[in-house]
């Protein structure tokens, strides 16, 4: 237990025989400070935290300052730690998760739970007294004050439920059964989960370069030219486009996506397009191409590049992305005993970023110029606001959008005989999506990433700003598919066919000089690649656990007792537990429940954890899941054309919409993995087309105003700036013992890049909101009428 509780649990663990009132029940052990802990004292105290510079110099107090707040914490934690064992309930003989503990009485529990409020005191004691707050020398404390800083109050509560469990069953592992689990988290060595691979000789061809070089074309050429093969990326639109260039030329080609499988028929041997958490690992082909392979070290999803890379059986492998993926590739490459050439490009046209943004005008606006948002409300405002000044239209492109959708809004911006003039995208744009951008302009150089807004990364600005001056496009291969001869060429060295280099700036001035910089700059080369314990590692572990022993908590200790070597780096653990958490109640085999560990269910919304829940209940009891039978899905959102009329906020309507949009995603990803229990595949795909037209026709009635964008602009910019000093300060002052920060695109899943509705309740306030046809609002619009100003 040392590794959890370090020298707080030294101090009791000698503490066998304790007075009564120190195994009072919960509610008696308030600390002499006490609180009223609202939202906005635990949003101070989490600043306050992050803000925090133990002391330079160990075993001395800390500044006063940071003592109060680790007081504040204390009592914080204290009132926290009583909720979730109030979660948790009152022993009774029947309660599975306490028997898992070894808890036989509610006198026991109450001693445990004394006990480990006395080790809290000790941790908190060392941590204000002595300013020892690192996670070696009082590990305790420095795992409850990340989580709540990384996950504020529910990360917190995860942590406590997680050490508290951990100190129960302490008791109940004889050294030896210890030591066998440390064998187990042993994942130094993931490259031998996979032994037929290792068995081949590959080839492993890295092309590295920055965007518009010519690196992806070249290995996708080499697959092109193969008997049998591989395309991994990391968007289903990607996988798509791809899927569509193969079929144009006339190649037998297969569809694998989570939500989506389409198999040639009458062929034995046909080619594979997949995003990379699908990539097949059990099927010898010729070759394989791995896009975007710098996310292998991506906090969220690199454990799907990694495992693709360590166990794809292609002869060939080649591998696509930045020059700051070299070192790590050519290690691992090194280790494994593959043989790796690196491929290195240079742009095929000049890249420059202007010296002067477009002034927050719409009218400086060129053709064939790309304004990029991150939230599909921005998208859609700028859109309008677009197209009411300049009188020209405006194509749209954005990672949700169904595949077909922006295949033809793409043509549309690339066709330069109409009026589609501009554009605006997300950085879906940033992962290889094809399209002839002349200039890429931010409108913010900065984006919310679910838990604060911050400035966007040297990688992301280069991604996507590198965008501009595109040399050929996927439509330009399939439109010349059945005329050209296919030649097994590198791509040739030409001009831009505008005769001039791309370009970047942005929409205000003051968000230039970030780009401008993150271009001047070099992003540091990928150390680690991501990894996660595989099912059959898993299954392992949970077999040396007592029966019924929370799912949750075993994902928990795995994660607390593993190994890695310098070479890899765990990715997040956090919804795993959360999930295996809200499905633990069903009786369920193990399989089942790791098989739900990588559903694409979005946990912060509570409605969404009731969906999850509802499907868990369809496969434990093997029926009930037709689309209609199931109560938690939303589908009555559906019958309301009004929504004022409905008694709804915008907001509301809205988060309904997207509320039941995941739930359908979800419901077809189980699907194809339960196709006995959840049968309306048929009706799940006609309901996520209908409420994504309901999405869209809200979000195409918004409106621009000028005002109240610019004003929104300038709020994130002060939190990003804000979020910047705590940043730094808490690197600072952890002196290197934070977990490391990787540079990633965001909030990238397996179908796809989800861009948020909105990035934050406060968003939408800075446009009108959308009118449904014959209401009094929707009159006042048409009419001219001036709406209420829209504040921030």
């Amino acid at each position: 237990m040392k590794s959890l509780f370090g020298t707080a649990w030294k101090c009791s663990k000698s503490a066998v025989f304790v007075p009564r009132r120190c195994y009072r029940p919960a509610y008696s052990q308030r600390p002499p400070l006490t609180l009223q802990f609202t939202g906005f004292n635990a949003r101070h105290l989490r600043d306050g935290l992050e803000n925090d510079t133990p002391s330079t110099r160990r075993g001395r107090p800390p500044a006063p300052h940071t003592q109060r707040n680790y007081k504040l914490f204390q009592s914080l934690v204290n009132n926290r730690l009583s909720k979730v064992i109030d979660n948790m309930g009152a022993w009774t003989a029947e309660h599975d998760e306490y028997r898992a503990f070894g808890i036989k009485s509610q006198h026991e529990l109450d001693r445990e739970l004394g006990l480990f409020r006395r080790a809290l005191n000790k941790s908190f004691d060392l941590a204000s007294e002595k300013g020892l707050t690192g996670r070696q020398e009082n590990p305790l404390f420095w795992n409850l004050r990340n989580a709540f800083v990384k996950a504020d109050a529910p990360g917190l509560a995860r942590e406590l439920k997680y050490a508290f469990q951990t100190f129960m069953i302490r008791s109940r592992f004889p050294k030896a059964i210890t030591e066998l689990h440390a064998q187990l988290a042993d994942l130094r060595y993931p490259y031998e989960w996979f032994p037929a691979t290792r068995m081949m000789q590959r080839t492993i061809h890295l092309h590295v370069g920055p965007t518009n070089s010519g690196k992806t074309y070249n290995a996708l050429k080499a697959l092109e030219n193969a008997k049998t093969g591989i395309y991994a990326g990391p968007l289903r639109l990607l996988a798509h486009e791809i899927y569509t260039r193969f079929q144009a030329k006339g190649k037998p080609c297969a569809l694998i996506t989570g939500e989506e499988q389409r198999i040639p028929e009458g062929v034995d041997q046909y080619f594979s397009s997949c995003t990379v958490e699908m990539s097949p690992l059990n099927t010898r082909v010729d070759v394989a191409v791995i896009d975007e392979i710098q996310m292998i070290a991506d906090d969220e999803r690199g454990w799907a590049w990694t495992q693709a890379f360590l166990g794809i059986q292609a002869k060939e492998l080649h591998l696509c992305g930045e020059d700051r993926a070299v070192d790590l590739i050519q290690a691992l490459c090194a280790r494994i005993g593959d043989k790796c050439i690196v491929h290195r490009y240079e742009r095929l046209n000049p890249l420059q970023t202007m010296d002067k943004s477009l002034d927050g005008r719409f009218a400086n606006l060129q053709k064939g110029d790309a304004v990029v948002a991150f939230s599909r409300v921005a998208l859609y405002t700028l859109k309008a606001g677009i197209e009411a000044a300049t009188g020209r239209r405006c194509a749209i492109v954005y990672g949700s959008l169904p595949p077909e959708t922006r295949a033809q809004q793409a043509a549309l911006f690339n066709d330069p005989n109409n009026d589609y003039d501009f554009l605006v995208a997300s950085d879906a744009i940033g992962m290889g999506l094809n399209l002839e951008i002349k200039r890429v302009i931010f409108e913010s150089s900065t984006k919310f990433d679910g838990m604060a807004h911050r400035d966007l990364t040297v990688p992301e600005v280069k991604q996507i700003g590198g965008r501009a001056g595109r040399y050929r496009t996927a439509s330009q291969d399939i439109a010349s598919a059945s005329t050209l001869q296919e030649q097994d060429t590198p791509m040739p060295v030409a001009t831009n066919k505008w005769g001039t280099p791309g370009f970047v700036t942005t929409l205000d001035e003051e968000d230039l000089r970030h780009i401008q910089k993150a271009f001047q700059s070099n992003a540091s080369p990928i150390k680690t690649a991501g990894t996660m314990p595989p099912a059959f590692i898993i299954e392992r572990f949970y077999s040396y656990f007592p029966p019924n022993t929370p799912f949750n908590f075993v994902l928990s200790r795995l994660r607390e007792m593993s190994r890695l070597t310098e070479r890899f780096n765990m990715c997040s653990f956090a919804d795993y537990i959360e999930i295996a958490e809200a499905i633990q109640s069903f009786p369920m085999s193990l399989n089942d429940r790791i098989i739900f560990l990588t559903a694409p269910v979005a946990l912060r919304d509570p409605k969404q954890r009731d969906v999850l829940r509802a499907y868990a209940r369809c496969v434990s009891e093997l029926k009930g899941g037709h689309l209609l039978d199931i109560e938690e899905v939303d589908l009555e959102i559906l019958d309301i054309d009004d929504w004022a009329s409905a008694g709804l906020s915008p907001t509301d309507y809205l988060n309904r919409l997207e509320a039941l949009h995941k739930a359908i995603t979800l419901y077809l990803w189980l699907g194809y993995r339960y196709q006995g229990v959840f049968q309306s595949q048929h009706l799940a795909f006609h309901v996520k087309s209908l409420v994504e037209a309901k999405i869209t026709d809200y979000l195409e009635d918004l409106t621009f105003e000028a005002d109240s964008r610019k004003r929104r602009r300038a709020y994130v910019r002060a939190m990003a700036a804000k979020h910047r000093t705590k940043e730094h300060k808490l690197l600072e002052g952890d002196e290197g013992e934070e977990e490391n920060h990787h540079e990633g695109p965001g909030q990238w899943k397996e179908e796809g890049h989800e861009e948020p509705l909105v990035e934050d309740k406060a968003e939408l306030d800075s446009a009108k909101a959308g009118r449904a046809p014959g209401n009094a609002a929707f009159q006042e619009k048409e009419s001219g009428t001036k709406g209420v100003d829209a504040r921030v």
